[in-house]
């Protein structure tokens, strides 16, 4: 198995608006197994242009905190997986729990 997790990221910990972020960290996974973690900065926030670039950056699955319907559908166009309502941890920590089957999901997610 091969993935490539995106979170948006507000002073080292998953932001809880997904259009907000500063920071988005990017960790690929190969075989269950975290390989690479880089930090890149997001375009400037305008309607649909996150998820363009989620997707041009090769990442396969989203976990956010809160996240409107319209990047779901957006992300999901592109085949990205979306988990929203995650509960805010380091990145790193969030991808564990992930692969172990234990990603805490609070049911947040935007109303725009």
């Amino acid at each position: 198995m091969k993935k490539r997790f995106a979170i948006p990221v507000e002073n080292d910990l998953l932001s809880s608006h997904f259009g907000h972020a500063k920071e988005f960290v990017f960790i690929d996974v190969v075989d269950n197994e975290i390989k690479e973690e880089k930090s890149l900065t997001p375009p400037p926030h305008e309607p649909g242009s996150l998820p363009r670039w989620i997707s041009e950056m090769g990442a396969t699955d989203v976990l956010a905190g809160g996240l409107g319907q319209k990047a779901v559908s957006i992300l999901n166009a592109h085949n990205i997986n979306v988990f929203t309502g995650v509960v805010s941890k380091d990145p790193k920590t969030l991808v564990e729990d992930f692969l172990k089957n234990n990603l805490e999901l609070g049911g947040h997610q935007c109303d725009h």
